[in-house]
């Protein structure tokens, strides 16, 4: 079953985002298409929400 971005919010608290939400899903689609496997894709899914969530403090960090 392929996510959307609404979904991410019931799989991770991490995705707090419309990025980090359109970036769990994007993920965790491509690795439900490769494995087939929910768990793996949810979990990488999560992983991209966190780096994306990551990579905007980041980011915001340097305007200032």
């Amino acid at each position: 079953m392929p996510w959307t971005a609404r979904d991410a919010t019931r799989h991770t608290k991490k995705a707090t985002t419309a990025k980090s939400k359109r970036a769990f899903a994007h993920a965790a689609n491509s690795v439900l298409r490769e494995t087939g496997n929910e768990g793996r894709a949810v979990r990488a899914g999560n992983a991209a929400a966190a780096a994306s969530k990551r990579k905007s403090k980041r980011h915001s960090a340097r305007r200032h």
